[in-house]
């Protein structure tokens, strides 16, 4: 269904490519659950469902979305993020969702967009089957002009 509706697919998830309100690239069309990424657990995906029922919500009551997108890439250690982009005049803190390459002991995520840093946070693992969450406040975003790259460092 998401490729009959011309939904651009990310490479690594088979899933939309989506912002932050889980909104995809064909406007006012929202994907959430496994049509964006493979949920082993129930771990995030409740959270997803709300912010694509908000996303679709706040789209419908503001008559669309006036977007100001920056990318967001996976660095050393991390397989995929989502969203894919983030809208910087995002109104509420974003969370970014993700999996590692591999298993991984005591590791600091680091958020950064060239050199200034985001958000960080720190893990005593990480392994590939279980889905990290780290969020950017809102306030973070507004001067970002560079790609959104996620990457981590072994502790």
């Amino acid at each position: 269904l998401t490729r009959a509706a011309g939904i651009p697919l990310d490479p690594v998830t088979g899933g939309a490519l989506v912002d932050q309100d889980c909104q995809t690239q064909v406007p006012g069309i929202f994907a959430c659950g496994n049509v964006l990424q493979v949920h082993d657990l129930v771990d995030y995906v409740s959270d997803e469902a709300e912010r694509a029922g908000r996303g679709a919500a706040n789209y419908v009551r503001k008559g669309g979305f006036t977007a100001d997108y920056i990318p967001t890439k996976p660095g050393f250690g991390v397989r995929y993020v989502l969203p894919q982009q983030v809208n910087k005049r995002a109104e509420a803190d974003v969370s970014l969702f993700l999996r590692v390459t591999q298993p991984f002991d005591k590791v600091k995520f680091t958020v950064k967009a060239g050199d200034t840093v985001l958000a960080t946070a720190k893990r005593l693992k990480a392994a590939p089957g279980e889905m990290e969450k780290i969020t950017i406040k809102a306030a973070m975003l507004e001067n970002v002009t560079e790609p959104i790259v996620v990457a981590l460092e072994e502790l």
